[in-house]
């Protein structure tokens, strides 16, 4: 697929050079040459432009691009502009990064209905980590679902999915489990995750294993508490 990133701060160059590492075509552009320069090597192509020049973004492959995100983020003035000029060139798809609730109620008002706010996202995933020691990480799916890792309870350690009967008890489904090991790499040792694929009623809860759970907070909480 073919995706066009427009600003290369440290959340469009993450996305951009991550979205090439998964095989796509990435165009990604900022107006800071040094930025491009530095770039050019990691993403597919790399363009320095002015994003709120018309005629500058009437230069990149529009139409031929499945989305195109605006990554800018420090310049809110910047963001929209750019954002605008995309709806009036008539972009299909557009996936704008929001930093404040003014510039979002703004894109809402542009009829933009794909928006991120990484930063909000990345403070409330932290947040419940905080909140809770045994959660390793979270996923809002929506206001009442999310997904959640967190370790295998000491409670239900060596107990198959189907003795342990999660669901039926505390009405969350587990997706997967994951192994944690350690390997050595340039000679330090980092944490390597590995998972178990689908979870089946066969599935075992090893010790030090970590539980992919989808459901609700509250009733995800109550599973950790109880099995203590």
């Amino acid at each position: 697929m073919k995706y066009i990133v427009l600003g290369l701060g440290h959340f469009g160059k993450s996305l951009a050079i991550h979205l090439t590492q998964m095989g796509h075509e990435v165009i990604a552009a900022d107006l800071k040459l040094s930025i491009v320069e530095q770039l050019k090597d990691r993403i597919t192509h790399t363009v320095c432009l002015d994003t709120t020049d018309r005629e500058a973004v009437k230069s990149l492959p529009l139409k031929d691009a499945n989305a195109v995100i605006v990554a800018i983020g420090e310049d809110e003035g910047a963001s929209l502009l750019t954002t605008a000029l995309l709806k009036q060139l008539q972009v299909k798809r557009i996936i704008g990064r929001v930093v404040s609730e003014l510039q979002k109620t703004v894109m809402e008002a542009m009829e933009i209905s794909e928006y991120i706010m990484p930063e909000e996202e990345a403070a409330e995933r932290l947040a419940l980590r905080l909140d809770n020691i045994d959660i390793v990480d979270s996923f809002k799916v929506s206001d009442q679902y999310s997904i959640i890792e967190t370790k295998v309870p000491s409670k239900y350690v060596g107990k198959t999915l189907k003795e342990a009967n999660l669901t039926n008890i505390f009405k969350v489904i587990v997706l997967t489990t994951i192994q944690i090991s350690e390997i050595q790499e340039q000679g330090r040792s980092r944490a390597h995750k590995e998972a178990s694929g689908i979870a089946t009623s066969d599935t075992l809860l090893a010790e030090g294993d970590i539980l992919v759970l989808f459901g609700e907070l509250s009733n995800i909480n109550r599973l950790i508490q109880k099995g203590e």
